[in-house]
């Protein structure tokens, strides 16, 4: 069960109507009608992305969702519209490291192991790719993972990626490289 935090409520909250940025003079940030539009445009592919860094549907909309929750609470910092998706993904990969960390805190404060049963993953991942890339994907380390889905299943660029990580360029390429290796060898091996 995902625990959500409450946001602290320092000021109350308001709703702002259009004059607000024209009186103090003061970009408005990201819009509402532009971060529906972005949830429109681009749910299904942060969805994706959640997809191939946890494990199972639920943990993955519950991500992106609490990823569009504090986009729309910040929208106001996000100044330029056209930063709205890469702060979008940011916080998906972010969130995804956090879900993980808890997953494997609860695993290891378990008494007993939990029963052999099917998870509902599999069908997302029947969609995205292969069972056998997805089993290759897993064997990679963190960093790897994250590149190459960034980086091929976004579609962004290493730039972008570096950005998004908090990495070098140069480490982007390393990571990537290696993790391509590692592919290579894992769907090379026989199953």
């Amino acid at each position: 069960m995902p625990v959500i935090a409450p946001v602290p409520a320092a000021r109350p909250a308001r709703i702002p109507n259009q004059r607000d940025g024209a009186e103090d003079g003061v970009a408005a940030g990201t819009s509402v009608d532009h971060l529906t539009e972005t949830y429109r445009a681009h749910y299904r592919s942060l969805l994706g992305l959640a997809a191939l860094l946890l494990d199972d549907t639920a943990s993955c909309e519950d991500v992106v969702q609490e990823a569009f929750i504090r986009v729309h609470s910040a929208r106001k910092r996000v100044r330029d519209p056209e930063k709205t998706l890469a702060y979008l993904r940011q916080t998906v990969v972010n969130l995804s490291r956090s879900a993980l960390r808890r997953r494997i805190l609860g695993l290891k404060l378990l008494s007993k192991p939990m029963p052999d049963m099917a998870s509902a993953e599999e069908g997302a991942y029947d969609q995205l790719e292969r069972d056998s890339l997805i089993k290759a994907m897993k064997g990679l380390q963190r960093r790897q993972r994250e590149v190459l889905v960034l980086r091929y299943f976004a579609d962004m660029t290493e730039a972008q990626v570096a950005e998004t990580l908090g990495i070098s360029l140069g480490s982007v390429k390393a990571y990537g490289s290696r993790g391509i290796a590692a592919l290579r060898l894992a769907m090379e091996a026989p199953a």
